[in-house]
């Protein structure tokens, strides 16, 4: 198929593909707030106006015929693409300073770009809404979109939001206006990482944050994940995939924290303990699959949807919680320190551990959670230089890690990290080399493989995003363990992310988890020295009663609305 494109003639081109997808492809900026990278096309902002054959259409959601002409930056789509600008965004231009190009925010540059200066019309005054522990939404900035909708759909399954009403009425609402708290939502914040025009937000705890650091009487501790080292740069021009986690720990340390530690310790002990619950389920002939995650929004998405799969689910804590604990515990006993001076701080990639720190079975001792995105606004607060760090190392004992550890980040790096440990103690065997699980590995929505232990061949599985994990329930039985992460890409893909998170960054960031994996001497949880220290000097042992008090849960089912 031949077309002319802004009056070069005969251009080659491909029928399946839109005129916004072509364009991008020779390098034409065409506008757009609305389009969903993998999911079709629904034309609702009407940014992306161009011409086809004398007539304005939008060119996410058109394709081109053979021999049409297409103009893409005429007066009449300069004019058109104003106008619809100017109707969606009376809340927005205001806020963006015209005069710096708006380098900085890419809704501020799109203005610029447009040359959207004034606002003609009155704004529909609307409100603020208080949705729940983890997400915020001012619906004078919505511009109607969509977007939170369909990640909540289409790439999540959840369903938790929709439009109501119409015309000038029409936003978006949890059912029948409840707060999200009420309904099935589980917390993960993919609305947030949708929304083009900062609507949608996570509920903040820097005040909280800053008046603590700025008592004397309390010790406050800050623990980062595993994911947000391979993303965290980000927020300061760095590239995606920049592996930042010396920086990371000279700039919480200069914020005033105390000790920096290592959520990846915390991800160590879940796998000592989870690995030897899974052996235990293998000796006792089940209840399999076994369900393992570090993921609050899979919970809760499995207690509102799936939770005929409470037996299945392993017990452990998330590693922030874990972690949480012993820094109150053990850390706090042996740096003789009174547990109610301590305060834990967690850097978290996901906006459902805000969540995740306020249920009681949980017992937490989590504080307070900051998103990626917030602690950048914590370093941006004292004026950090952050790129220009020297790197430090985190604070021992709770900051001593391993590579098992450091892919809890990635979907997949659960069950890898699980699978080095569980073949370890079960076979008194080294993987040696063989340690990488590769069937693992991949932003696959659902992958799968085998791995023979004593003989026995143990199938299992992994699954990221909630449709993905939809389907893998269908065929649940057929395996043996079974990881699922919510969010997709897992925690890189996290709703507390930098922005934006497209399949290109995810791969990125999953990268830079790898590679800090193969850059550490000590690769299997098990073989971590400070985890070892805990168990003989505190814990005693695995699934023992300490551990099972200290470091395990349960579930429960909940209504769906």
């Amino acid at each position: 198929m031949k077309i002319t494109l802004d009056g070069i003639g005969d251009i080659t081109c491909d029928e399946g593909k839109t005129i916004l997808e072509l364009c991008r492809e020779r390098g034409i900026d065409i506008p757009t707030l609305c389009v969903f990278e993998g999911l079709k096309p629904e034309a609702r902002c009407r940014l992306c106006i161009v011409e086809l054959d004398g007539k304005l259409v939008t060119a996410c959601s058109t394709y081109p015929r053979d021999g049409c002409s297409i103009v893409t930056n005429s007066e009449r789509v300069r004019k058109a693409r104003l106008m619809n600008a100017e109707l969606l965004m009376p809340k927005h231009v205001n806020a963006c300073s015209i005069d710096a190009k708006g380098e900085s925010d890419p809704l501020c540059k799109l203005i610029y770009d447009l040359g959207l200066t004034r606002i003609r019309f009155e704004p529909i005054k609307k409100y603020a809404q208080d949705l729940s522990e983890s997400v915020l939404r001012d619906d004078n900035k919505c511009i109607n979109c969509g977007k939170c909708i369909r990640a909540c759909s289409e790439i999540m399954a959840v369903h938790a939001i929709d439009f109501a009403q119409r015309g000038h009425d029409e936003h978006v609402s949890p059912y029948c206006g409840h707060r999200l708290h009420d309904v099935a939502c589980i917390k993960c914040g993919q609305c947030i990482a949708a929304c083009p025009v900062g609507a949608i937000y996570e509920r903040e705890h820097l005040f909280e944050v800053l008046k603590v650091l700025n008592d004397k009487n309390k010790h406050v501790i800050v623990q980062t994940a595993p994911s947000v080292r391979a993303a965290l740069g980000e927020e300061f021009g760095m590239p995606a995939g920049s592996l930042v986690t010396g920086k990371m720990v000279a700039a919480l340390r200069k914020c005033g924290f105390d000790r920096v530690f290592d959520t990846d310790l915390g991800a160590d002990m879940t796998i000592i303990e989870e690995a030897s619950e899974f052996l235990h389920r293998l000796e006792k002939g089940g209840p399999f699959p076994m369900i393992t995650t570090c993921c609050p929004a899979w919970i809760k998405f499995m207690e509102h949807f799936e939770h005929g799969l409470i037996p299945n689910m392993s017990s452990c804590k998330s590693p922030h919680e874990m972690l949480g604990i012993l820094a109150k515990t053990y850390y706090a006993e042996t740096s003789g320190l009174k547990k109610k001076n301590v305060v834990v701080v967690s850097v978290m990639p996901c906006t459902a551990k805000k969540f995740e720190s306020t249920r009681p079975e949980l017992k937490s001792e989590v504080d307070y959670v900051l998103t990626t995105r917030e602690a950048a606004k914590l370093i941006r607060h004292f004026g950090i230089d952050f790129t220009s760090l020297p790197d430090e190392e985190f604070d021992s004992p709770l900051g001593i890690s391993t590579g098992a550890g450091v892919i809890f980040g990635a979907t997949g790096g659960v069950m890898e990290a699980a699978l080095r440990t569980a073949y370890e103690f079960a076979t008194g065997e080294s993987l040696g080399r063989k340690l990488e699980f590769e069937k693992t590995r991949g932003l696959d929505g659902i992958k799968e493989g085998s791995v023979a232990i004593n003989g026995k061949e143990i199938r299992f599985a992994v699954a990221h995003g909630g449709a993905n994990i939809r389907k893998l329930i269908e065929s649940k039985d057929e395996y043996h363990f079974i990881e699922m992460m919510a969010c997709p890409g897992g925690c890189i893909g996290g709703g507390g992310q930098p922005w934006p998170t497209t399949k290109e960054v995810l791969g990125k960031r999953m990268d830079a988890i790898y590679r800090a994996d193969r850059c550490l001497p000590l690769r299997k949880s098990h073989e971590n020295p400070a985890v070892k220290a805990i168990y003989s000097e505190f814990l005693g042992k695995p699934l023992g009663k300490k551990s099972e008090e200290l470091l395990h849960t349960r579930y429960f089912k909940r209504d769906m609305f």
